[in-house]
């Protein structure tokens, strides 16, 4: 199996990856899964696939992450795992597009809009 390139965004995240067989290390910006991510919940978050499909331990994935926040970045990282898988096994796609893991969560800040305080937020308005 050769080197499988997948891309992952949620808001202004991107989650480029690279997966090939190995041993099951997952490496992000160049820091174990483990270390980049603090909390346990983000770390499940980018596990999700792997575990549904049973492939946890088989590859080696390696992640190169960029901007947003460690929310956004996780459920980046869990659309490129997911795609990734879908890439390497056709027959996996059922099983992960029926948890929505392919499903590309397009929401993003609303811009903020000229004579307001934010994006919908008005000025307070004084009668007197």
């Amino acid at each position: 199996m050769s080197v499988i390139n997948t891309i992952g965004r949620r808001k202004t995240s991107v989650a480029r990856l690279y997966m090939q067989q190995g041993t099951g290390n997952i490496t992000v910006n160049g820091k174990p899964l483990e270390n980049y991510f603090s909390t346990e919940i983000k770390k499940i978050v980018v596990n999700q696939p792997l575990v549904l499909t049973e492939k946890i331990g088989k590859f080696d994935i390696t992640i190169n992450v960029d901007g947003g926040g460690i929310t956004g970045q996780a459920e980046a990282i869990r659309l490129a795992i997911s795609r990734a898988l879908v890439k390497n096994a056709v027959e996996e796609k059922p099983i992960i597009k029926k948890e929505g893991f392919l499903t590309r969560d397009s929401r993003m800040v609303e811009r903020k809009k000229p004579g307001r305080r934010k994006a919908r937020k008005r000025f307070q308005w004084v009668k007197r």
